[in-house]
Formats: C-alpha cells, structure tokens, sequence
C-alpha cells in the first residue's frame, strides 16, 4: 500500500495527497480527489475542505523537531 503524505502549508492549509478515507464523525464519507487540502484555520466556508479564507489572515509556519540519536 503505498504511503499517504499529509503536508502542512505555511500559513495554510494541511495538504493530503494519497488513497485516503475522510469521514465525520457520525461515519459519512466525504468525496475526496487523490489530493486535496483540509481546513487548520477554521475560516473555511467548505470544511473542512481549505477554501483559502486564510489567505493574509492566518499565519503558521509549523516544523517538525529533528530527532537526535542517542
């Protein structure tokens, strides 16, 4: 099976590109494409699809921490 990449955007959105299923949490599927982007701002008029609302009033640049050998 190969692997799902979910890449989160500068001051954006969180980028899923894979064979994914997304479903609420009442178990209803939502039709997804093989990549499409979700919601972390919370201004989406189509969540939690991004509809880029964000854009100039949403700012995050997360990273992921280096893990060191020990």
């Amino acid at each position: 099976m190969p692997k799902v990449q979910i890449k989160v955007m500068d001051n954006g959105s969180f980028r899923v590109t894979g064979d994914v299923e997304l479903i609420d949490a009442e178990g209803n599927k939502y039709e997804t494409k093989p990549t499409f982007s979700l919601c972390r701002c919370g201004m989406s008029q189509k969540m939690p699809f991004c509809d880029g609302n964000h854009k100039g009033k949403f700012e995050s640049c997360v990273r992921a921490k280096a893990v060191l050998d020990e």
